[in-house]
């Protein structure tokens, strides 16, 4: 193969499910600079809407489009509105996810002390957690995966042409982290279907990866790991930094990279991969 061709992804047509978010909407612009035609699905359609509008000012192609990960009623309208105006669907990248503050944590362990505050208001005990936000959780993260794939992924079998799914997982997949037990248990059933699901398409040529972010600031993790008041780094935040070997937070272009790489010819064998992007995180022992 052509050296030159070996990131190439022009002219290919990509879906990303919350794509409103801070590191979607950077996929987004970073893959319609390579002339990826792109479909921004979001909850929020004015969001869609507005960086579909600047990057198409900018001279890309893009749409946005209202979508519930959780309904796959709306997955397919959205997928029907995508096919009439693009004709194909070559990349998936299923970014809809998040977690809840009712689904974490106040205290990284349980101490003995604390079982004497079970039940009281505010106290946010692991025994505390609300089992809907636990579900929420782990629906919007597991689920908003696995059902937009079911949409997309038979329509590039269909196509007969082959195709890449994207999924988002987590540093929390690798480690565990104290306090998110839902998200972590949420982004390890990510990791997992990912493998699972390689294998199963491999057969019609459908590549399926997933990267692994560290730890960047968005929001729904902010209130973890900044101050709303001061804007300073909570103790949470600053362990985090101590432990990552890069001693800062990810930027939304550290991402870009490694996907064009996941979606373009230079990753032809790759597929049942979870790549970590994480500043060597998950390269420190702690010590």
């Amino acid at each position: 193969m052509d050296n030159n061709k070996l990131f190439d992804v022009s002219g290919k047509v990509a879906v990303i499910t919350g794509g409103g978010g801070i590191l979607c909407g950077e996929m987004a612009r970073a893959l319609s600079k390579c002339g990826v035609k792109v479909a921004i699905l979001d909850l929020r359609e004015d969001v869609a809407v507005e960086l579909a509008d600047d990057i198409t000012k900018r001279g890309g192609k893009a749409v946005g489009l209202a979508c519930d990960v959780l309904d796959k009623k709306s997955i397919e309208k959205a997928s029907v509105r995508i096919l009439e105006l693009f004709g194909k669907v070559d990349i998936l990248i299923n970014g809809a996810g998040g977690n809840s503050p009712k689904a974490t944590t106040a205290k990284e362990t349980l101490e003995p002390e604390d079982l004497n505050k079970i039940d009281v208001p505010g106290s946010k005990s692991f025994f505390d957690m609300d089992q809907k936000s636990v579900q929420f959780v782990f629906n919007l993260n597991f689920l908003g995966t696995l059902l937009p794939t079911q949409v997309f992924a038979k329509i590039m079998a269909e196509q007969g042409d082959g195709g890449n799914v994207v999924n988002i997982s987590s540093m929390s997949a690798f480690r565990p982290l104290t306090k998110i037990p839902a998200y972590s248990a949420a982004k390890a059933a990510v990791s997992n279907f990912t493998q699972w699901l390689a294998t199963h398409l491999s057969p019609v040529n459908i590549r399926v990866n997933a990267v692994a972010p560290g730890f960047f600031l968005t929001n729904q993790n902010r209130f973890l790991l900044t101050d709303e008041k001061t804007g300073k780094l909570t103790p949470r935040g600053e362990t985090i930094i101590g432990h990552t070997p890069m001693r800062r937070f990810g930027d939304p272009a550290d991402l870009t990279g490694s996907l064009i790489w996941l979606l373009s010819p230079a990753s032809e064998f790759v597929t049942g991969v979870v790549v970590p992007i994480d500043g060597g995180f998950s390269a420190f022992s702690g010590v």
